[in-house]
């Protein structure tokens, strides 16, 4: 007999083991980022993301909560929170899915077929329905802009996970800080 806490257990260590870069978010093995590379041949292609995953306590009997914590921009995909919409983990999620499906199959998926009908970001819904060619031109700039390998590896100040809370912010010991440092 299989228990929901050997199942998750099992299915985060199956990820750890293949070529995703999995960092552990506590000491459980509830919560944790995935580095997740756009799809080839997509607008998406140079793009490295960091993927924030929480497995509920009823993994995998109910889904996991997947949101991407660097910035990106498509229809389903909330440009603040970095939330996902997307069908197969929030409404029909089966136990008979595997952790490592959402990074193989379903997040390439939502990438290459974006769908502006059920949009989160509007803005990038309206762009994709009005012009196919500039939507992924601006895929590309954010692409550039925020998903870049080594940016991940160092989040800037106002990466997603800077957002949720304000306080501690002012002690950064980053080099790149503007301005001078009081002695």
């Amino acid at each position: 007999m299989s228990s929901p806490s050997k199942r998750r257990d099992m299915d985060v260590m199956k990820l750890m083991m293949s070529d995703y870069k999995v960092e552990m978010m506590n000491d459980g093995m509830s919560e944790f980022k995935v580095e997740f590379r756009g799809p080839p041949n997509s607008p998406y292609q140079n793009g490295v993301w960091k993927v924030r995953v929480e497995l509920p306590e009823a993994y995998p009997y109910k889904s996991p909560s997947i949101g991407f914590v660097n910035k990106i921009f498509h229809p389903n995909v909330d440009e603040i929170s970095g939330s996902v919409c997307l069908d197969v983990i929030n409404q029909t999620w089966s136990p008979m899915f595997e952790l490592i499906n959402v990074f193989e199959v379903f997040l390439p998926q939502l990438l290459l077929y974006p769908n502006p009908l059920d949009p989160l970001n509007g803005e990038a819904a309206a762009l994709l329905m009005r012009d196919k060619a500039k939507y992924e031109q601006t895929v590309r700039e954010h692409c550039e802009k925020y998903a870049k390998a080594e940016d991940i590896a160092n989040p800037p100040e106002d990466s997603s996970d800077a957002e949720l809370s304000d306080a501690g912010t002012e002690s950064s010991d980053e080099e790149e800080v503007a301005g001078a440092s009081d002695p």
